[in-house]
């Protein structure tokens, strides 16, 4: 089954606690919203494997590590695109897919309207951004879609989840580890999570 890792550090339930209010605007929310994903960077990529490289200093030749992989940030729209330039900042050598995907407002099931992913995703480190992690059906389409282009190291990277999203995404790509920074209680029945963020794409967008 896939792991599930709990990012936790007091920044972060700060930054947490500014986009659970529902009185904050939505620059607000952008920009807290990016900089959690700029801490969360460090955690993600913690195991990334590395190559040693042979660089000149000013003073004299060294080793140092470099990547041994290219990054690829591959953001589920249109919520996802709020945590792409937090992770880019740190990564800024990572390339950019985009999987377009809304959910179904009646079955909650995703559908498909947009995809465009690097060349380069077969031999990448994949991070699958997307906010909340609610019924798990986005994600689990989203990660469809990569395999079927060859990828094969997968991580899905949220904000706020619940043990429904974990469980279905869990069962579905038991390959793929889950980084949350926090899992909340439950589904209500529109298949919002409870507590949550609300709607995180209007809230980012200032949208309705």
């Amino acid at each position: 089954m896939s792991k599930v890792v709990i990012i936790n550090h007091p920044l972060i339930e700060h930054k947490l606690a500014i986009i659970r209010n529902k009185n904050t605007d939505a620059k607000t929310f952008r920009e807290n919203v990016s900089e959690i994903s700029s801490l969360v960077t460090y955690e993600i990529t913690r195991d990334l494997t590395t190559k040693a490289v042979e660089i000149e200093t000013p003073i004299a030749k060294t080793i140092c590590y470099s990547l041994a992989k290219e990054v690829v940030i591959v953001p589920i729209l249109r919520a996802g695109l709020g945590m792409v330039d937090g992770i880019h900042s740190v990564i800024p050598t990572a390339k950019i897919g985009h999987i377009g995907l809304y959910r179904d407002e009646e079955t909650l099931l995703p559908k498909e309207y947009y995809v465009k992913l690097p060349d380069n995703i077969m031999s990448a480190t994949v991070l699958l951004v997307d906010p909340m992690l609610a019924t798990g059906g986005s994600a689990v389409a989203a990660i469809n879609h990569i395999k079927a282009r060859g990828a094969k190291d997968i991580r899905f990277v949220g904000l706020v989840g619940c043990p429904e999203g974990i469980r279905a995404l869990s069962e579905a790509h038991p390959d793929v580890d889950i980084f949350l920074i926090k899992e909340d209680e439950r589904l209500n029945e529109k298949g919002y999570i409870v507590p949550g963020l609300g709607d995180c794409g209007d809230r980012l967008f200032g949208t309705k």
